[in-house]
């Protein structure tokens, strides 16, 4: 089956604390940002433009860095000495500095998003007159994931914001096709030209899920997941929701639907 996600656009939530997972945030101010690693366990980390990494020779065998536009993976085979690592914007040529450190641990740490602080904003604005520098597609995941988890007393407003009605009702079998995994619609709203769905994710199989954004088999703008994996069917882990942004159209217009049988192969020959 053709892929025909756009996975050159990652968007994720801020800090949300959810059963003991959540995004840590980071603000890159021109300061390195300390990044521990646990060995053999993988670390996340989100970013909203494309970079490329340095990586020093003496980490070569000791770390493996992947990356898939502007989600890094990093993961340590042995323990790792404080190090430097070079994050280069693609588009700006900008430079963000980690000083990463791996140790040994039984679990994984949770995911980093990297926000980047803007240095050409003006100082003599106040906060009420300066523009907001939050993408709509931020915002958006943001607002429905804080609608969905957290308490209602600090969900934060967004102008022009409105919820809109599910045009897709029912499981989509054909958004994760390659896993044994239920997705279902249960919210959306609009912003814009921008729509987010969040989409409830259940694992149906005993074997753990990663959920990785380039098996989503939709037209997506972004995708945002609210853990990065789902435990076996029947644990505390085994549901996650997926925040799937679109432009123009609601998901309804850019997912793939399964194709409706209307009897003639029965009635061939």
């Amino acid at each position: 089956m053709k892929r025909i996600v756009n996975t050159g656009v990652a968007i994720v939530l801020g800090l949300i604390s959810v059963s003991g997972h959540a995004v840590e945030l980071m603000h890159w101010e021109r300061l390195p940002l300390p990044v521990p690693l646990v060995v053999g366990h993988e670390r996340v980390m989100f970013l909203d433009e494309d970079v490329r990494v340095g990586l020093p020779n003496a980490l070569a065998g000791k770390l493996r860095v992947q990356s898939t536009g502007t989600t890094l993976y990093l993961l340590a085979s042995e323990a790792i000495a404080p190090s430097r690592l070079q994050l280069q914007s693609v588009a700006t040529g900008q430079v963000i500095l980690l000083d990463i450190a791996a140790s040994p641990g039984d679990r994984a740490l949770e995911p980093v998003r990297i926000i980047r602080s803007d240095p050409n904003q003006a100082t003599d604005k106040s906060p009420a007159s300066a523009p907001s520098a939050t993408p709509t597609p931020v915002a958006l995941t943001r607002y429905a994931a804080q609608s969905l988890y957290a308490p209602l007393r600090t969900l934060e407003a967004l102008p022009g914001l409105r919820r809109v009605p599910l045009r897709l009702t029912g499981e989509l079998p054909t958004l994760l096709p390659t896993e044994n995994v239920a997705s279902t619609p249960i919210a959306a709203w609009r912003l814009g030209d921008y729509w987010v769905t969040a989409v409830k994710l259940r694992n149906r199989g005993t074997n753990r899920v990663l959920l990785d954004p380039r098996r989503l088999q939709a037209r997506l703008f972004a995708a945002t997941f609210q853990h990065a994996n789902l435990g076996s069917a029947g644990s505390a882990e085994d549901t996650s929701v997926a925040y799937l942004i679109t432009r123009g159209s609601g998901l309804e217009r850019v997912v793939l639907l399964a194709p409706v049988s209307t009897g003639d192969e029965d009635n061939e020959g």
